[in-house]
């Protein structure tokens, strides 16, 4: 910064109040560093809501406050839109403490650069060019990049604006609908009329957000034979799932026919795929398993095979005991959870855009081509590269977690890595290993991974990426022995 600026940014500061001054660097904070900014902001809604949840009166009871542990895991698991709970979400908290997490599930399911760029329109009235950039990375990762990429692979820079109102009204409109088609069969269920309404919306926004917290008991099992109830939660998950830039798309197509963008195409191709896939291997696995499917009737079994295969992308509601279920079914569920859903969507896990782009690579290599090509368009190498830095950083994450929790509980492998990578992949599904039984310390490390999966590798690289340098030379190449 030249002489003059600090001169002139030390008058202005010296006529602002303090609240002047410090919103004065909030907007500085933005536009120096969008990414940081967002994370910083993200981990304090968590420090809020876990401060809140603490008090006497967010708690069910008189006379008590939830422990630390608790309140934190809880926070993170709302803010993180994770749906994993170490109480019973149902009777554990207050009418109080339960609007704190409504809204901490509203926030967190917005996402942390949507969340950061609707703040930056408040502090500097206005998206700036960098603030665009930032938010476009998260509908195109490949951004974070110094060279260029072709605009018709996500949303454009001039449809950022767009994209926002999108996220915002979507969200809205979605979850009032959701509700409006869950209250009259909670109605019909026996509930009052205020509590299905309250509960109708906790439930809608939980699904829209792929939260997966239910705030009755005994939880969706009530509900495992009801066709109208499964599928209406599921398209609220599906929609939360495929992410705003698909929905954006949608729109766009739906208002004027305009041809799909590839991300769009890429997202709602593959997820369909994981759905088929993930629902036929489920209904082979726990056919004959009394404990889950071989319990049900004939025709609620592929109705529930298909509901938890849609869960396990990242929903986390579940209508069976997760802990029953056959070892290989659990590994299933773990390759499913940990793919999740599409890029800037309320899902988590390496997202299932990262899969295919793995999946191009391997058809091209198998081709004998250079260049990776989907739906007649050419796919950078720079995108390739992003995608197994995220499947890396994922695995690794997910290995040290797993690694500390059995350490810590000495619990079963197969438990301990459902759970692991469930909190990763910000699903909420769980084999009963998060309870009151948990070791705080455990409890840490896993409110630690689902912080991880949430703000997602992509932020995280584009954070700590201070500037970008262009290297105006190249080593003499050489090539190792792969496979």
């Amino acid at each position: 910064m030249s002489t003059t600026n600090r001169i002139r940014g030390n008058r202005r500061d010296n006529y602002l109040s303090p609240l002047g001054r410090a919103w004065a660097a909030l907007s500085d904070g933005f536009a120096a560093s969008p990414a940081r900014f967002a994370i910083l902001i993200f981990t304090g809604l968590i420090l809020i809501t876990t401060l809140l949840l603490t008090l006497p009166i967010a708690k069910a009871g008189v006379g008590s406050s939830a422990p630390l542990a608790d309140a934190f895991f809880t926070a993170v698991s709302a803010v993180c839109v994770t749906g994993l709970a170490t109480v019973d979400m149902a009777t554990y908290w207050s009418p109080f403490g339960n609007v704190v997490i409504i809204l901490a599930m509203q926030i967190g399911g917005l996402g942390v650069l949507t969340m950061a760029s609707i703040l930056g329109l408040i502090v500097a009235r206005r998206i700036g060019l960098r603030a665009k950039l930032i938010a476009a990375s998260d509908t195109n990762a490949a951004r974070v990049h110094a060279r260029p990429v072709a605009e018709s692979q996500a949303v454009r820079l001039g449809e950022i604006g767009g994209l926002l109102f999108t996220v915002a009204a979507s969200a809205i409109v979605i979850e009032l609908v959701i509700t409006a088609l869950i209250v009259p069969r909670l109605l019909i269920e026996g509930f009052d009329p205020w509590t299905a309404l309250w509960q109708g919306f906790y439930l809608a926004l939980s699904a829209f957000t792929n939260t997966g917290f239910v705030p009755f008991t005994p939880g969706m099992e009530r509900f495992a034979s009801d066709p109208w109830m499964l599928s209406v939660l599921s398209i609220a998950v599906f929609l939360g799932a495929i992410g705003f830039p698909v929905i954006f798309a949608l729109a766009r197509w739906l208002r004027t026919r305009a041809r799909l963008t590839l991300h769009a195409r890429v997202t709602l191709l593959t997820t369909l795929i994981l759905i088929v896939v993930g629902a036929v291997a489920i209904a082979v696995l726990e056919w004959s398993n009394s404990a889950t499917l071989g319990g049900q009737d004939g025709v609620t079994r592929p109705m529930t095979a298909i509901f938890t295969s849609i869960m396990s992308r990242s929903g986390g509601l579940s209508t069976v005991d997760i802990g029953e279920m056959n070892g290989s079914t659990l590994l299933v569920l773990d390759m499913l959870m940990f793919v999740g859903g599409g890029s800037a969507s309320t899902a988590g896990g390496i997202k299932v855009t990262t899969l295919a782009v793995l999946f191009f690579a391997a058809v091209a290599e198998a081709r004998g081509v250079d260049d990776m090509e989907a739906f007649e368009r050419r796919i950078p190498n720079d995108v390739l590269r992003l995608s197994v830095s995220v499947v890396l950083w994922g695995a690794t994450i997910v290995a040290t977690s797993t690694v500390i929790i059995l350490h810590i509980t000495k619990a079963p492998l197969d438990f301990v890595l459902f759970d692991v990578i469930s909190a990763f992949a910000t699903c909420g599904l769980s084999t009963g290993l998060t309870s009151n039984d948990l070791p705080d310390s455990a409890k840490y490390v896993l409110a630690l991974t689902m912080w991880a999966g949430r703000v997602g590798t992509v932020t995280l690289a584009a954070a700590l990426a201070a500037s970008q340098r262009r290297q105006l030379f190249r080593r003499p190449e050489e090539r190792p022995i792969v496979g």
